[in-house]
């Protein structure tokens, strides 16, 4: 699975910051990764200098094998915590669109005798 991060010009793109959210987010969605091609997060500061609270977002992009992109995006104080609660939605939502292919297979048809 191929992991790309991106920041704006606001929040620290450091490696140090873009080191710590690959970690969470790859190990919150570690059991999706064989059935994930890409996952694409982009952390931005929405009030850039002016500061406030829940200004740091956190966008989050699954490219599931043969599916459409799920995102997410959710906000919080710190870089990290947005981070956070996205790697958690992007888990309810893989789970609940991927977990339900899992679970509705069926076995084909048999045939019938007469």
């Amino acid at each position: 699975m191929q992991f790309q991060f991106n920041s704006d010009s606001s929040v620290m793109g450091t490696a140090n910051v873009a080191e710590r959210i690959e970690s969470a987010v790859r190990k919150k969605l570690a059991r999706f990764e064989s059935r994930l091609t890409r996952l694409e997060v982009h952390v931005s500061d929405e009030n850039a200098r002016k500061g406030g609270g829940d200004d740091k977002a956190c966008m989050i992009e699954a490219r599931p094998r043969g599916g459409k992109p799920i995102g997410v995006t959710e906000h919080a104080a710190k870089v990290d915590d947005a981070a956070r609660k996205a790697a958690n939605t992007m888990a309810q939502r893989l789970e609940r669109i991927l977990g339900k292919e899992g679970r509705h297979k069926h076995d084909p048809r048999p045939d019938k005798e007469i």
